[in-house]
C-alpha cells in the first residue's frame, strides 16, 4: 500500500513493487499482520516529527515469520515468529526489518493480536516501569486515560499487573466496560461527567500518584489538578489534538512532576537514533512483555480485521474513534 504524495488515507494506492534489498543486520519477514494508528494517519499527511521518503509503503508495526537473515544478524533465524517495530513498510505482503528492532512472538498470542506487541504494550511498559519515568509502585493508583485505545489498554493491564489501583476513563458505555473487561477497577465515563470530580471523589480528595495520557489538552490540565503531592503525570501523545502549556506552579506547589516519554527514541524514530545503544533495554523490556502475555496476565485485543487493500478503510475507523484496542490489517 503505496504513499506517493501526503494526504488522507484515500490517497493510498495498493501496488506490486520490487522487494527490498536486505543489509547487513536485518531480517526479511512474511507480514501475518500489520497495525495502523493514529500516528500512521499523521505520517501519510505529512504531519508526523519524522517523515519517510517518498514513495514510502506505511505501517511501523507488524507481525510475521522470518524467511531471510542478513549478515551480522545473532539472535534470529529462518521460520522465527515475531514482532517488528519498522520505519515504515507495514502495510506490505512482506518488510526488512533491523534485527535489533525485532523480538521473538510469544507463543500464547496470535499474529493478529501479537502486533500490539511492537509498539503499543512496549510503550506502555517502559512509560509506567522505567525508574525515570512513572515508576509505578505496588499499592499506588493510577489514572489512564484513553483506556479503551491500543496504548490506554496496555496501561490498564500493566498497572494491574504492578499491584496499582487503576482508575481509567474513556468515552462511552461501551468503552468504559472495555477497560473494566480489562482490569480497571474504576471507570469514567468523561462524555457525562467532570473526571476531575470523580477522581478526587475515588481517592477522597487526595489525588492519584501516576497518570498515563494519550489525550493531552485540556484533559493534561485538569489530570495536574488531579495529581497527589509528589505525584507524576506522563504525556504519551496528544489525540486530543492540542498540546498542552503546563503551569509550572502547580508543579512547584504540589511538588509534582511532568515525565515525557518517547519510544520512539529506543527504536529509532526520534532524531537521534538510539535504537543501537539502547538495544539492551528494548530486549529486556519485550522479554518481560513475552513473559506476561505467556503467563495470561495481558490479553491483546483487535477490535476488527481488514485486507491489506482495505488498509484505508482501518485507517478511517480509528479516526472515527469507532475502534477498543486496535484495528489489524491481515495480508492472508
Amino acid at each position: 500500500m503505496i504513499c506517493r504524495h501526503w494526504g488522507g488515507p484515500e490517497d493510498l494506492r495498493l501496488e506490486d513493487v520490487a522487494p527490498l534489498p536486505l543489509k547487513d543486520g536485518q531480517v526479511r519477514i512474511l507480514i501475518k499482520a500489520a497495525g495502523v494508528s493514529f500516528a500512521t494517519t499523521l505520517v501519510i499527511a505529512g504531519k508526523y516529527q519524522r517523515k519517510p521518503p517518498l514513495p514510502f509503503a506505511p505501517g511501523t508495526e507488524c507481525s510475521g515469520v522470518v524467511t531471510e537473515v542478513g549478515p551480522g544478524c545473532r539472535r534470529l533465524g529462518v521460520g522465527d515468529e515475531v514482532v517488528a517495530v519498522l520505519d515504515w513498510g507495514g502495510l506490505a505482503e512482506e518488510t526488512v526489518a533491523h534485527e535489533v528492532n525485532v523480538f521473538a512472538k510469544p507463543k500464547t498470542v496470535g499474529f493478529v493480536e501479537a502486533i500490539q506487541l511492537a509498539i503499543s504494550y512496549p510503550t506502555s511498559a517502559g512509560a509506567l516501569t522505567w525508574p525515570h519515568v512513572l515508576d509505578l509502585q505496588k499499592g499506588q493508583t493510577l489514572l489512564v486515560h484513553a483506556a479503551a485505545g491500543g496504548v490506554g489498554m496496555a496501561a490498564v493491564e500493566i498497572g494491574k499487573i504492578l499491584g496499582a489501583t487503576v482508575i481509567a476513563t474513556a468515552g462511552g458505555a461501551r468503552k468504559t466496560a472495555f477497560a473494566k473487561a480489562h482490569g480497571a477497577d474504576h471507570v469514567i465515563d468523561y462524555s457525562t461527567s467532570d473526571f476531575r470530580d470523580e477522581v478526587l471523589k475515588l481517592t477522597d480528595g487526595r489525588g492519584v500518584d501516576r497518570v498515563y495520557d494519550p489525550v493531552g489538552g485540556d484533559v493534561f490540565s485538569q489530570s495536574l489538578r488531579c495529581l497527589a503531592v509528589e505525584g507524576r503525570i506522563c504525556p504519551i501523545g496528544f489525540a486530543g489534538g492540542t498540546i498542552p502549556q503546563v503551569p509550572v506552579n502547580i508543579l512547584l506547589v504540589k511538588s509534582i512532576a511532568v515525565m515525557g516519554f518517547n519510544y520512539g527514541y529506543y527504536v529509532g524514530w526520534s532524531p537521534h537514533d538510539a535504537r543501537f545503544e539502547e538495544s539492551d533495554k528494548t530486549l529486556a523490556l519485550m522479554a518481560r512483555i513475552r513473559g506476561w502475555c505467556e503467563a495470561g496476565l495481558c490479553r491483546p485485543h483487535v477490535d476488527r480485521t481488514y485486507r491489506l487493500e482495505e488498509a484505508p478503510q482501518a485507517m478511517q475507523a480509528l479516526l472515527e474513534r469507532s475502534v477498543t484496542g486496535r484495528v489489524a490489517v491481515v495480508m492472508d
